[in-house]
Order: structure tokens, then sequence, then C-alpha cells
């Protein structure tokens, strides 16, 4: 086990690094109302917004169980499992919050409209 002059496991470290890259290579897949085939369902602006933000709050509970997991001292859970669990919820959160300033901005857009 090779290990830096901070105690840390440098091949772990390059495999998570190999995982990473063959994941951003990956081609990613269409999703389902994008396909031509069928006929796009209808989908409404609150459900899309509601079940966005229920992903987001689900990342970030399961990034905080990840944690509590590593604190008591699971094996099963590696520290960079938990730092990569809690960089996810804070990028989903950061796109939430943008989402929603641009929402307040185009409301207000709209409020100041001369009719």
């Amino acid at each position: 086990m090779k290990t830096s002059g901070l105690g840390i496991d440098s091949s772990r470290i390059q495999a998570m690094m190999e995982q990473l890259k063959a994941h951003a290579a990956r081609p990613q897949a269409t999703p389902p109302a994008i396909k031509t085939e069928a006929p796009a369902a209808k989908v409404e602006f609150s459900d899309a917004l509601k079940k966005s933000l229920d992903a987001v709050a689900e990342s970030q509970n399961q990034s905080e169980a990840l944690g509590k997991r590593f604190q008591m001292g699971d094996d099963s859970v590696s520290l960079s499992d938990v730092m990569i669990s809690m960089q996810k919820a804070s990028i989903n959160f950061q796109a939430t919050v943008q989402v929603r300033n641009k929402l307040v901005s185009a409301y207000h857009d709209i409020m100041n409209m001369q009719v």
C-alpha cells in the first residue's frame, strides 16, 4: 500500500480518478421525453419542480447518512465516498438556487412589464 506524507492511499486515489474518467467518457443516455418514437407526455411545471426539489433533498439526505456512517466507523464507507456524495449534494443545491434566482428574475421582469 502506497501512502503519501499525509497517510493517504495513493492507489485508491488513482483508482477513483480512473472511475471518474471512465464515467465522464461514457455516452449519456437520451431522456425518454426527447425520443421521437412516442409522443412526449405533458409535464406540469409544478410537478417537474417538485420532483427536482425532492431529488435535491434526497441527495442531501443520502450524503448526510453516508457521513454519519463514516463517523460511526463503518468500514464499508470510505472518506472519498463521503466527500464525493457531499460534493454532489452541494452541486445539486447550487444548481437549484441558480434556477430559483432565474425564476425570481423572470417573475420580476414580467411584473415590471408595461401593459
